[in-house]
């Protein structure tokens, strides 16, 4: 019995069945030459320098436990799957030997070229290329080796952040450019619509918007009615279903805003030429008139969508209509009938903002950060932008219309493609409740869980005015989502909501539309979307989030390694808290910066980080908490993964 309860001989059989057994897991390297073995139970265990110079980070590898010197020491014996197949990167040259620089930061191996591909793919030493993985070093030869597939871009070129984030991601670089201009003209002309030319419509858009895609005509039909009139340029009159031009503005699903440029959904010819909403010119519209009453309520059995022609009478700006209400500047509108709507523009937006806030929900606004370059894409300045009272009565009208819509599209058809948003599932309704139960401030699952609810809710934390619940509330709720049938937006609080008002920049819209305008020419059996253009929009959304991202990251790093930043105090906001570490935000500028342990206290071990909760505490006292603003200082940039290390001072 006391043998077999001899520690040094249970320590033995734990070493001989972790030798015998096979362990799988992910390579996970370090800023250091050695790396890690991550199990699925998330348990690391120590690789040497010696076998992580034939490994990569992401290598997905088997092979058994081994104890040196009182450590878990792992050791490969099988490559099942390598993390790089197809990949990015730069070439470099070193004693007349090309190699290619991977652009994923924790893949620090360099992968040796053939030099015969670079005639094949004409580049030079720094050039960037999409490269593929052909041999590992695990498996054979003792060497990374990667044939050269497709050249990107010249190391001398200024747009490499642009292009290469955008063949990362597989997105287009540039515009469409296919159709038959003269065709489409004769043809647009035929159509039979309301001859609408005549009214004062007006368009409100940024100063350098080509692509004017909504005009907008109010009149006041008494003191307790506004008729509300809102063309919608109409690209469907060009692009037919299931043409080439109609399969290139699916796959793309939206016009790509990046700092600097943007790459429109549709050639440009047609997205700010034929279809641009341009002053003074005859444009084919689908069109939508609503009673407005005034107490901001819409009057849903007065809604009417049609096909007509529209000449826009003036192109306003943001910032002229914006200073003219503000009495700011010297600009004015240029005639009574321009100035009429603007007013009565501004008349629609006061009492449906009044309904809002009562009924529904509005969103607190963020501010943007807008990137200016030299005529040598050098960032110049980076600048904190909010939005104006124009952009706010062109948002309020643009919602009002959607609601219309999705109104129209449930009634008549019961399909279409809805913007959704559900709050929060049943588990997370709970979490929420007791969460805010800590605050005093108390609700019932159930209840928030409904649309009228969950408003409620929302419209009583907004008179608290507590950015921490704010900032907590977000990381409860579901994600946002594209439905074929009818289902609420609880975060704009409307029981149905689909957008319409974008053709030009989004697929999802031009779907709609092909859907609006079946019902108004009187067809029969109109057939529901596919469910994988869902799919489709979804994947092309999150690839051109992701792609802005890092994007903005390398931009970031680039403007901070141009500016002496050195000594300069900046204002932050923590918008996450880590497992060692902050998240913050400048307030200045908008870069994400990150902030280690070691530059949060001193004392780092006397830390407590509670991500969950977005809180870390020191001697159970609350140190830091999201939402909080901090003073902070940049201590490092690191080029190569792209993050600024900054230090709370």
């Amino acid at each position: 019995m006391a043998f077999q309860n001899n520690l040094v001989l249970m320590k033995l059989k734990k070493k001989m069945i972790l030798k015998n057994s096979k362990i799988e897991g992910i390579v996970k390297s370090t800023s250091k030459n050695y790396g890690f073995l991550e199990t699925n139970i998330h348990k690391k265990i120590y690789i040497s320098s010696i076998h992580m110079k034939n490994l990569m980070h992401g290598d997905r590898i088997k092979g058994y436990v081994n104890f040196e010197k009182k450590r878990e020491m792992f050791y490969p014996e099988i490559l099942i799957e390598p993390y790089l197949t197809k990949f990015i990167g730069f070439l470099q040259k070193k004693k007349k030997k090309y190699f290619i620089k991977s652009i994923y930061p924790y893949v620090r191996n360099i992968i040796f070229c053939n030099s015969i591909d670079l005639n094949l793919h004409p580049c030079h030493e720094g050039d960037w290329v999409v490269a593929k993985l052909v041999e590992h070093r695990f498996k054979k030869n003792n060497r990374f080796y990667a044939i050269i597939l497709k050249f990107i871009i010249k190391k001398t070129h200024p747009l490499i952040p642009w292009y290469v984030i955008l063949e990362r991601y597989n997105l287009q670089k540039k515009s469409p450019n296919m159709y038959s201009q003269k065709i489409l003209e004769i043809k647009t002309y035929q159509k039979n619509r309301q001859d609408l030319t005549n009214l004062d419509f007006i368009t409100i858009d940024n100063k350098y918007t080509k692509d004017i895609d909504d005009a907008i005509f109010i009149e006041e039909k008494n003191s307790q009615n506004l008729i509300l009139t809102v063309a919608i340029s109409d690209p469907t009159e060009y692009i037919f279903q299931h043409t080439p031009l109609d399969k290139i503005a699916n796959q793309r699903s939206f016009t790509h805003y990046l700092p600097g440029f943007n790459i429109p959904m549709l050639p440009r010819n047609l997205s700010e030429d034929l279809c641009s909403l341009k002053p003074f010119l005859k444009r084919p519209a689908l069109v939508c008139r609503v009673l407005i009453n005034i107490d901001g309520s819409i009057s849903f059995k007065n809604i009417s969508f049609f096909l007509a022609w529209i000449k826009s009478k003036s192109k306003l700006s943001y910032e002229n209509v914006s200073n003219w209400l503000e009495k700011k500047g010297t600009w004015n509108p240029e005639n009574k009938k321009i100035m009429t709507q603007i007013l009565l523009l501004k008349k629609v937006y006061d009492i449906r903002r009044i309904w809002r806030n009562k009924f529904a929900f509005i969103f607190p606004d963020k501010p943007e950060f807008r990137f200016h370059f030299s005529d040598t894409w050098k960032i110049l300045n980076i600048s904190l932008e909010f939005r104006r009272i124009a952009h706010y009565m062109i948002e309020e009208v643009m919602i009002t219309v959607n609601l219309c819509a999705a109104e129209f599209l449930s009634k008549k058809l019961g399909f279409g493609l809805y913007n959704v948003h559900l709050g929060f599932d049943e588990y997370n309704a709970i979490n929420v409740c007791k969460f805010l139960q800590e605050y005093k401030i108390y609700y019932n699952p159930t209840e928030i869980m409904t649309l009228k609810g969950f408003c409620q809710m929302r419209r009583d934390l907004k008179k608290i005015s507590n950015t921490y619940i704010q900032y907590r509330l977000y990381k409860f709720q579901t994600f946002s989502e594209i439905s074929l049938t009818p289902k609420p937006h609880y975060i704009l609080g409307f029981p149905v909501y689909a957008t319409w008002t974008s053709p030009i920049r989004k697929y999802s819209d031009i779907i709609n539309h092909r859907l609006l305008k079946s019902i108004i020419k009187g067809e029969k059996n109109i057939l529901k979307p596919d469910t994988s253009i869902i799919t489709q929009i979804s994947s092309q959304k999150r690839k051109k989030r992701l792609a802005n991202r890092e994007l903005e990251a390398w931009l970031y790093v680039n403007f901070f390694n141009s500016y002496n930043y050195k000594k300069k105090i900046f204002q932050a906001n923590i918008v996450n808290i880590f497992k060692n570490g902050i998240q913050a935000q400048l307030l200045k500028n908008g870069a994400f910066v990150i902030i280690p342990s070691c530059y949060i206290y001193h004392l780092q071990k006397k830390l407590f980080f509670f991500p969950e909760r977005g809180m870390i505490y020191l001697k159970n006292k609350i140190y830091y908490r999201v939402s909080d603003n901090v003073k902070v200082y940049i201590v490092k940039i690191v080029k190569e993964t792209k993050k600024i290390i900054a230090s709370i001072i």
